[in-house]
């Protein structure tokens, strides 16, 4: 069976992250992870570290100095994987608002022909769960807005839960992505889109986080609103395309 790589940036989560090694690596010897810590004081990587005889070759590590952005840990997360035999790349996040037990019906859908598999809130079937109001009228205002200035034929522009297949981030030009928060997810997308890959949507069910805290911020939401307009106009003249 093909190698699966699940890309879990971190900072701050050492109540969930144990629990999400054992939740995914007991689902699949093909599936490997890569979690990549931004220096977190309440002890994550050492969790981590802790459990890596247990899931000798199949859990790693990499260790950052400090908060850098989710945007180029998924960056440093993607060439790692680029560098190894991975057949699917996806990303996720470590609190539980992306179900594990999701993660094969994204590889599923690209084995099927997608390029690029994303599990949404805003298809047929999807919903939010334990989600503040106010939090599913940005996200789901992002995402038609998105939609508006880009043309993109994706309803969760923003979600964070994606299955790529390897020969994506093999034609992307990563050093081009531009955007270090939550915009990233839209970049990345828009990105794939522009080189001509199929997108393909699943629905999932998105629940709040129950343990740690929330790292969305102001300056996170201001990146993707304006950040959208400058992607969008960049993309005229320039390709994402590898050299």
């Amino acid at each position: 069976m093909p190698r699966s790589l699940i890309i879990i940036p971190t900072f701050n989560e050492a109540e969930n992250i144990g629990k999400m090694i054992q939740a995914v690596l007991s689902m699949n010897a093909s599936y490997e992870l890569l979690i990549i810590d931004d220096g977190s004081p309440d002890g994550t990587a050492a969790i981590v570290k802790g459990l890596q005889d247990q899931y000798a070759g199949r859990l790693h590590l990499r260790e950052r100095s400090g908060k850098l952005g989710l945007g180029t840990a998924y960056i440093m997360g993607f060439k790692w994987a680029l560098e190894r035999d991975y057949a699917y790349i996806l990303e996720m996040d470590a609190d539980f608002s992306h179900d594990p037990a999701d993660i094969p019906r994204l590889i599923q859908r690209c084995e099927e022909g997608a390029d690029i598999s994303v599990g949404s809130r805003y298809v047929k079937g999807g919903k939010v769960a334990n989600w503040p109001s106010d939090r599913i009228f940005i996200s789901k205002g992002a995402s038609i807005y998105v939609k508006m200035v880009t043309w993109m034929p994706v309803y969760d522009t923003t979600a964070g839960f994606v299955c790529y297949k390897r020969e994506v981030l093999q034609t992307i030009d990563l050093d081009k992505i531009r955007f270090i928060g939550y915009a990233f997810q839209i970049e990345m997308k828009f990105a794939a889109w522009k080189c001509g890959f199929h997108i393909a949507e699943i629905p999932i069910t998105f629940k709040d986080r129950e343990a740690g805290t929330s790292k969305m911020s102001k300056g996170i939401v201001k990146e993707a609103v304006l950040g959208v307009l400058s992607m969008r106009w960049n993309s005229l003249f320039h390709s994402y395309r590898k050299p």
